[in-house]
């Protein structure tokens, strides 16, 4: 089963640029890229920060985006979203009852479950005993099924000091501790960070991608401000199988795979005298 991941597109309305680059090309650029080599998956999930600053038209430029996207795809909510104006915008977006963007689907390779991290008016991400009751029952109803946990927020230190503190910091014992007794767990994915990472945490597996906007530089020194970079933005092509978990980072603007495939044609050629 393959399923996509994209995250942090942060687009600005009037399909505007933000930090030297043009989010709306970006993942226009993306979609395509998915249409063309990964209509097949199962599902796309975007894992937060789909606007800028959460503004209407902003999401109503995804919408436009989205439409081109030949797979169903799941929106998840990030810290400079605006819960309103993306449920204005995405009616259709799953909410659990105390009005929390999170909810889970189940596929023939398990059940992905969405967990909202978003601590309103904080960059920081937050877990409370409202969420943690929600994905309880959401653990236990999964019964033995392989689970994949899907965050905005990670909620743990990956070593870069201006993006840790702005992690999951508002009840990440109370997540720890919540799904500790779950050993179907077999992924976190996570965004926010803008950066590639893989590790584990706690005995679990977990991966991250650069956004479709800017990224964040690779800096583990404390620094002023937060350091942005124009490293190429990416999605993730996700592999669930029942003994494995396959996750491919794709830089979908780089094209110089195509240009060394061009040249080895060429140097076959030139060896053989044609």
């Amino acid at each position: 089963m393959k399923i996509i991941q994209i995250t942090d597109t942060h687009l600005v309305p009037e399909k505007g640029d933000m930090h030297g680059v043009n989010p709306y090309e970006r993942l226009s650029a993306c979609v395509e890229d998915i249409r063309k080599n990964h209509a097949d998956a199962e599902l796309c999930v975007i894992t937060g920060d789909l606007a800028h600053k959460g503004e209407i038209g902003a999401y109503e430029d995804l919408s436009e985006i989205l439409k081109r996207l030949p797979i169903p795809y799941h929106l998840m909510v990030g810290n400079h979203d605006a819960r309103e104006n993306l449920l204005s915008v995405f009616p259709e977006t799953a909410t659990d009852r105390h009005g929390f963007i999170q909810s889970s689907v189940d596929l023939a390779a398990g059940r992905l479950i969405f967990v909202d991290t978003v601590s309103k008016g904080q960059k920081f991400g937050g877990f409370c005993e409202r969420r943690a009751e929600w994905l309880t029952a959401q653990l236990k109803d999964s019964r033995e099924r392989a689970v994949y946990l899907f965050l905005h927020h990670p909620p743990f230190d990956i070593g870069i000091p201006k993006v840790d503190c702005m992690r999951l910091l508002q009840g990440e014992e109370l997540f720890a501790d919540t799904i500790a007794p779950f050993r179907n767990i077999r992924h976190l994915f996570f965004g926010h960070v803008h950066r590639p990472t893989a590790g584990s945490w706690i005995g679990i597996p977990f991966s991250s991608f650069r956004g479709t906007a800017h990224q964040v530089a690779l800096t583990f020194e404390e620094t002023e401000h937060l350091v942005r970079s124009h490293e190429p933005p990416a999605y993730g092509v996700i592999m669930l199988n029942p003994k494995s978990t396959v996750v491919h980072f794709h830089d979908f603007l780089d094209d110089t795979a195509f240009v060394a495939e061009q040249d080895l044609a060429k140097d076959s050629k030139v060896a053989s005298g044609t």
